[in-house]
This record gives structure tokens, sequence and C-alpha cells, in this order.
């Protein structure tokens, strides 16, 4: 089989208890109680792609609603509003996993930017047509800072795949 350019190495399967531990943690950071910043960057929306991307099959548009529910419950918000921008974005990625892979981290981050832009589009008119308060343009950067979060999610998410397959002591990894 070939190897997709910019591929360096093979992965390991990944483990399906570390995409739930991984999605785990990113609801309970988008759960802290730190304040409701508009700019504040969505980890979950982040890894909802990242998984998105790399393990289609596994992690799906049904996850996404459904991780939507409990944030749109958490926060108070519409119930759906969450879940409708999640499922759009886990679909947007899905939609575009065999191309994303292919390129390097920084023309990936380029790519999912519309898919975090219409995420929070979505978010917002749903917010609007019900009669939520405009939450100021700070919200223009939280695309932005999801985009700048995602070659650290990929370093931090693909490392256990990147282990080798039969330890050595002579291997750094």
């Amino acid at each position: 089989m070939i190897m997709p350019r910019g591929a360096g190495q093979l992965l390991l399967p990944v483990n399906p208890a570390f995409i739930a531990l991984s999605l785990f943690l990113a609801l309970l950071a988008d759960m802290v109680p730190i304040g409701r910043f508009p700019a504040m960057p969505d980890f979950l929306a982040v890894v909802l792609v990242f998984w998105g991307v790399h393990q289609p099959r596994r992690v799906g548009v049904v996850w996404a609603f459904v991780l939507g529910l409990m944030i749109d419950i958490h926060h108070g918000a519409l119930l759906g509003q969450h879940a409708l921008a999640y499922s759009l974005l886990s679909f947007g990625a899905i939609t575009l996993h065999r191309r994303l892979t292919g390129f390097s981290l920084g023309a990936q981050a380029l790519q999912v930017l519309p898919l975090f832009v219409l995420a929070h589009a979505v978010s917002l008119l749903v917010r609007l047509a019900v009669g939520g308060m405009w939450p100021g343009w700070l919200l223009l950067l939280a695309p932005v800072f999801e985009t700048l979060l995602w070659p650290l999610a990929s370093v931090v998410l693909l490392a256990p795949q990147r282990r080798a397959p039969d330890r050595d002591a002579h291997r750094p990894l």
C-alpha cells in the first residue's frame, strides 16, 4: 500500500478507551467554570473534529450529537444548539477525512478553520433566532484559537499510536 504524502510512519490501531478518555477530558475542559468568555476555544469541538478526521467509523455524528446535548444541558443553552453545531462539525470532518490526512499540520489547520467557523455561526444563529443576546465580536476569535489548537491536538492525540509495537531499549519511542 502506498503511504500518503507527509506520513512519516505507520500508526498503531487506536485504543477505543483512549478515544473515550480524550472525549471525556475535552467535555470536562468545556465544563470548567472559568466564565463565559466568547473567544474561549471549544476543546470538545477540536477533539470531535480530530477523531472525525482520524477515526470516522468510531466517532461520528451520533457521538457529536450526544456530547452536544450534554454541553447544552450543562451550559443551560437551548436544547439542541450545540448538538446541531457539533453534528454539522462532525459531518464536515468525516467528509474531509480522506483529504486532510495527506497534508501537513499547518495546511490541515487552515482546512478545518471553515468547519469551526461554521459550527460557531450555526450556534450563534440558533441562539439569536430564539431571542438570545449578541455575545460580542470576540466570538470571531474562537474559531481562530481552535484552529491554532489543531497541531497541538494532533501531536497529543496521535502520540499513543506512534509508539513502537514491540518495545526496544534502543528506540526512543
